[in-house]
């Protein structure tokens, strides 16, 4: 049996700090390997744990830098370094190879990102068998184009948020899992604009509503402590809560 696990390279927003990169995992069942999210200096960490030569694939949930920043030294690393493999298969919103390829471009041709990344663009619905794995993305509502994903082995089920305010479309895709790792950047609801991100609340709500055996929270606003994200959301959700630690190696 091949465990579904999920490890936290980071989950700062918007960046960095010291000890924690930006948005990024990486999850494995067996020989499958899939880096989701690449945030500002989650490339590194990963290194820890598998290489670009041995990486499955890449799932991206939007186009915002402290989620795909390092696709920019990925590109060089596959491109022009020590990496021999066909090109990556890049799971990623719809215009993001172009976005790539804008700041890529140093002269009169178009970057070939093309010759690095597979290029797969995301649409409601879409899914994907990589190895035992299953991935279905479903758009969600972060005021730009976005998804959220369901990642299930044939033992277990792990759903990630992505940026997302609360929303159908994430409580339905989060239905019975055994695991929602769900971002809480915002504070509070803001009361002048549409939300675009959860609350530690509407993330205990959403994994309420969604049946979800058990939620970790990640991406926290910086003005949101973990142990008051995880206060706050228990208040919500009868199931266990905790912090998604980055460096934290996690079984589903």
């Amino acid at each position: 049996m091949n465990e579904l696990t999920l490890t936290v390279l980071g989950n700062a927003t918007p960046y960095p700090t010291r000890d924690n990169p930006c948005s990024g995992y990486l999850v494995t069942n067996g020989d499958t390997r899939v880096w989701m999210d690449a945030g500002t200096g989650t490339l590194g960490p990963l290194q820890h744990h598998t290489g670009l030569a041995e990486l499955t694939a890449i799932w991206i949930s939007h186009a915002h830098a402290d989620h795909t920043a390092d696709l920019l030294t990925a590109y060089y690393a596959l491109r022009y370094a020590d990496i021999d493999r066909d090109p990556l298969p890049l799971y990623c919103p719809p215009g993001l190879a172009d976005r790539l390829a804008n700041f890529l471009t140093n002269g009169p041709e178009r970057s070939p990102v093309e010759s690095a990344f597979a290029i797969h663009e995301l649409h409601d619905g879409h899914q994907v068998q990589l190895g035992e794995l299953t991935l279905t993305s479903r758009a969600v509502d972060h005021g730009i184009p976005a998804f959220g994903v369901r990642v299930e082995s044939p033992e277990a089920s792990l759903v990630f948020s992505g940026d997302t305010a609360a929303c159908p479309a994430l409580t339905e895709l989060a239905s019975g899992c055994d695991l929602l790792l769900c971002e809480a950047e915002s504070d509070q609801r803001p009361a002048d604009e549409p939300p675009v991100h959860h609350t530690p609340e509407d993330a205990g709500e959403t994994a309420q509503a969604a049946g979800a055996r058990r939620l970790l929270l990640t991406h926290l606003g910086r003005s949101v402590s973990p142990d008051d994200a995880v206060t706050r959301a228990a208040a919500r959700f009868a199931g266990p809560v905790e912090f998604a630690e980055p460096g934290s190696h996690i079984t589903v």
